[in-house]
């Protein structure tokens, strides 16, 4: 017994100090990786500063291990957070709520629960059938792929708090206008007949006491599923914003996208309509606009358009809702995030 015990403890301790000095490697790393990415490439390679080659090159070196040990750290700890909610707590949290507290709460919820493009149906059923409004359950639809921790880790290590923090205040207020708007329209006729015949007990599920071994294992669960997926969008994403860095003139993209192209805004969301990412493809794209001199309001709303209004969601929630429902949550949100991105453009 006493061995059990012992075996017992010294898993406990092992499963707290792994974390702790991964991520202590992690810090050390990222703290001296400027320095060590360029000896490298000055001091070993030899480069030429000047050559835009060289810019593009130190761009994706450097930008590529600093995105993924921020998207490791957080994410990780983003996991264990993410265990205290379920998508059947998230549901009953949001039952009963009135039509503006609910946009509040699941737009706030819709941050920290765990989703994607593929959870779009089951959760759209079990809030539905719940009897949660409809305009509460788009609220959190839209904040939960637009407002999530990869976007929010990303935009804090690239630009800092008061831009991650912009970001994420602004797509709040989008999820939750845009909810409320949906809401007041009563536009549950365009809900598909068959929602309201499924029967609550299909999808609940059994609760079970998580223990803080199991929160811990969560964070590495997290960290494996998400970097698997969203890896080659970050090496794709960086590989552009490093052309960009490095080969398109800096008058170019101001006039293009620029305070000055009135026009800019409502384009990008357009163009963004039909295109697909995610926050960690797109913010280092992000980031080589901005440093070329585009808006911070256009390339904002750029980012928000591809990755709130996304193409594969609205395919996977057409087999929920009919078409014309889809065409009107599509337009509420492009007007909200071009509304944002005259605000910011005006701001700054």
């Amino acid at each position: 017994m006493a061995e059990c015990c012992a075996t017992d403890n010294g898993n406990k301790k092992k499963t707290y100090y792994i974390p702790s000095l991964l991520i202590s490697f992690a810090v050390l790393i990222y703290i001296f990786l400027e320095q060590g990415v360029d000896f490298l490439i000055y001091g070993i390679l030899k480069l030429d500063k000047s050559a835009h080659l060289t810019e593009t090159i130190r761009f994706f070196l450097y930008e590529t291990p600093k995105v993924f040990i921020l998207l490791t750290v957080i994410v990780f700890v983003v996991g264990i957070i993410r265990s205290f909610f379920s998508p059947e707590k998230t549901r009953k949290a949001l039952e009963g709520k009135p039509l503006f507290i609910g946009n509040v709460m699941a737009s706030t919820l819709g941050i920290v629960t765990p989703f994607c493009s593929c959870s779009a149906i089951p959760l759209f059923i079990g809030f539905v059938e719940s009897g949660i409004p409809l305009g509460v359950t788009f609220s959190f639809l839209i904040a939960a792929p637009m407002i999530n921790e990869v976007a929010l880790v990303l935009l804090f290590g690239l630009f800092g708090w008061k831009t991650a923090l912009l970001y994420a205040s602004t797509g709040l207020l989008i999820a939750i206008t845009s909810g409320w708007v949906i809401g007041r329209l009563k536009l549950e006729r365009f809900v598909e007949e068959w929602v309201y015949e499924i029967k609550a007990g299909d999808f609940q599920m059994e609760e079970r006491k998580v223990t803080f071994n199991d929160r811990i294992q969560a964070g590495y669960t997290a960290v494996v599923d998400i970097v698997s997926k969203v890896w080659i969008y970050i090496v794709a994403g960086i590989a552009v914003g490093a052309a960009v860095h490095g080969y398109v003139p800096e008058n170019f993209m101001a006039s293009l996208m620029g305070k000055g192209a009135w026009w800019s805004v409502p384009l990008v969301v357009l163009i963004g309509l039909p295109l697909y990412s995610n926050a960690a493809g797109f913010i280092p794209i992000l980031q080589a606009l901005l440093e070329k001199g585009a808006a911070l309001g256009t390339a904002l709303a750029f980012m928000m358009s591809v990755i709130g209004l996304s193409l594969p969601e609205m395919i996977i929630l057409k087999k929920v809702i009919k078409l014309p429902l889809i065409i009107i949550f599509a337009s509420i949100v492009a007007v909200g995030i071009m509304i944002v991105g005259f605000i910011f453009n005006w701001i700054y």
